[in-house]
Formats: C-alpha cells, sequence, structure tokens
C-alpha cells in the first residue's frame, strides 16, 4: 500500500472519534477479522454498558445494532476499513484496517496462551509417538491405540475447555479505554 493509500489523518480521526466505531474495530481484531453482525452488535453493546451480552436488555441490543448497521459500518465500509456484506450479515477487516492498529493499542483476547499450549500439545505427543515407535523404554511398552485414545482425550478435552471458556460467555478482552477508564492497566 503506497502512503497515498493510507488514511488521512483527518480521515483517522473521523473514524476513531465515535466509541462505537472503535469497539466494533476491537472485536475485529479479537475475532481474527470477521464477525457476524449479530455477534459484533452484543460484545460493543456489553461494552457500552459495562455488562456481559446475555445480561443486555433488547432495547440495548437494538440500539447499538440500528446505528451500527445504518451508520457506523458503512462508514467504515466507505474508507475500506471494513468489508460490510449487508446481505450476508458478516463484517470483515478490510484493507485498510491496520492503518488503525497503532492508534487502538493492544486487544489481546487471550490471557491463557492457547496457541503455545497447542503447539506444547504437539511437540509432546510428537516426542511421545517417536518414543513408542523408536521402541524406547518404558514408552515401546505403551500399545498403539492405548497412545492414540491418551492423546485424542488430551486434545479433547483441551478443546473442550478452551471452546467453553472464550466462546460461550467466556472473558473476552476488553478495550485498553475501558480499562484506563475503570482505573485498571493493560
Amino acid at each position: 500500500m503506497s502512503r497515498a493509500d493510507e488514511l488521512s489523518q483527518d480521515e483517522v480521526f473521523e473514524v476513531l472519534k465515535s466509541p462505537r466505531r472503535r469497539y466494533a474495530l476491537y472485536y475485529l481484531r479479537q475475532e481474527g477479522g470477521e464477525s457476524e453482525l449479530s455477534d459484533l452488535t452484543e460484545q460493543v453493546a456489553a461494552w457500552e454498558n459495562e455488562t456481559t451480552p446475555s445480561a443486555l436488555s433488547t432495547e440495548q441490543r437494538k440500539r447499538v445494532y440500528i446505528s451500527l448497521y445504518q451508520t457506523h459500518l458503512p462508514k467504515l465500509d466507505e474508507a475500506d476499513i471494513v468489508e460490510y456484506d449487508r446481505d450476508e450479515g458478516i463484517v470483515r477487516l478490510g484493507d485498510r484496517a491496520s492503518d488503525l492498529d497503532i492508534y487502538l493499542g493492544d486487544v489481546s483476547r487471550e490471557e491463557f496462551p492457547w496457541d503455545r499450549y497447542y503447539l506444547g500439545l504437539v511437540a509432546a505427543s510428537s516426542l511421545l509417538v517417536a518414543a513408542v515407535w523408536l521402541d524406547i523404554y518404558p514408552f515401546g511398552l505403551i500399545p498403539g491405540l492405548v497412545l492414540a485414545t491418551l492423546i485424542l482425550v488430551v486434545f479433547g478435552v483441551s478443546a473442550i475447555v478452551h471452546y467453553l471458556k472464550y466462546r460461550r460467555g467466556g472473558d473476552v478482552g476488553t478495550p485498553p479505554e475501558l480499562h484506563r477508564a475503570n482505573g485498571q492497566e493493560n
């Protein structure tokens, strides 16, 4: 992207002056760059009302949904910061979204490093499989089916815990500005 294609300072200020737009961008970054409008709406409304998505009233959801649908997402889409598909109800980070990263700060979702945890499980499983395959004592005594079952159970339980904690009402990281407003540090 050339310098001319980057957002101007005025465009950056215009986009980021609305907390609702900032929250939408935080959430999209947390979700890997894509979200359904309904999920985006719930989390933005929860942050605005300092509550959880499950505790939101219908009115709180509706107010945020209407403004995102009619105003904020079209404005972000026009600036190529998001790609907003109204028909599908999907919002994705656009080509120019990275221009705002420096202004939005860290919105890391997870306190527990799941990526490293799963990589560690893969490494440990690979070493265990190699030890069994090379018939290294005492690992060579483990039958292949028992080993496969053990590895599947460990990965399965880990995935269930990960899913329950982070996909169904778990701790979603909050935007840095909410940490500062509440007197917390990142």
